[in-house]
């Protein structure tokens, strides 16, 4: 297992790790490459599109990490999106172990579930610079030891809840995460985009086969034709028309939660 990055700020309570970092480096701040900053509290957590993230004080996992991509055009920093989703499943998977692992996947852009229920989110946030990506801030929450949920989200799950048993140790899983991240963006620094691609392609929920969604115009069922490298969802309907989707612009209609018992 690698190390964590020569870089970690740890905080104890914070508005949001993402926030926080994007005040220290308007306020000069000047980390490396793939610096992180993890807090045990979160009190403003913020998802995609305005969401809130819940998470209790001291029980689930809350960071950001700063990436420098100079190397990726805005056009391409869906990849990394792609890399911290797949870093957090085979993290997931590693920690839960080989029964459960195959029951992890990632939702489309890069949510993390366990078979219909969400453990893990991201927002990613960039500065541009001469037309090129400067600062790549990524925000991802895991649900960890949590095991009651107040804020309505419809269908969260922990992994203590997915595993059973004592408390998980947080520490462990955010060396896998951001060691496996890590992993993935030297891949991409090297040239390995394809590589990248296949293994999200090969990771994502409801990747073969007909489901139901949901869009402006209703619902319906389709399968995954692919993901463009921007990013765009792309829909097979079962009447064989293709439709291309932005994130918010189609929903997965998701069956009830399940009922989890709490350890």
């Amino acid at each position: 297992m690698q190390p964590l990055p020569a870089l970690h700020i740890r905080l104890d309570r914070v508005g949001s790790t993402n926030s926080y970092v994007l005040q220290q480096l308007a306020e000069g701040a000047d980390w490396p490459d793939l610096t992180l900053v993890s807090a045990d509290a979160q009190t403003q957590g913020r998802g995609m599109q305005g969401n809130v993230w819940e998470s209790a004080d001291g029980q689930n996992l809350t960071f950001s990490l700063l990436c420098r991509p100079s190397f990726l055009r805005p056009s391409e920093q869906f990849l990394l999106s792609q890399c911290i989703a797949l870093a957090v499943c085979e993290a997931l998977r590693q920690t839960a172990g080989e029964a459960l692992a195959p029951h992890f996947s990632v939702k489309w852009p890069n949510d993390i579930y366990f078979r219909d229920a969400k453990i893990s989110g991201t927002l990613m946030e960039c500065g541009l610079k001469g037309g090129r990506l400067e600062t790549v801030v990524i925000g991802t929450g895991v649900n960890v030891n949590q095991c009651h949920f107040v804020s309505g989200a419809p269908n969260p799950i922990s992994l203590r809840q997915v595993c059973g048993g004592d408390e998980l140790d947080r520490d462990a899983l955010l060396v896998r995460i951001v060691s496996a991240f890590a992993r993935l963006y030297y891949l991409l620094r090297a040239g390995g985009a394809d590589e990248v691609r296949r293994l999200y392609l090969q990771h994502l929920y409801r990747r073969s086969g007909f489901h139901p969604f949901a869009d402006a115009a209703g619902a319906f069922e389709a399968c995954i034709e692919g993901i463009e490298p921007s990013g765009y969802l792309l829909l097979r309907t079962r009447g064989g028309e293709l439709r291309r989707y932005e994130f918010k612009e189609v929903r997965f209609v998701l069956p009830p939660s399940p009922n989890i018992p709490i350890s």
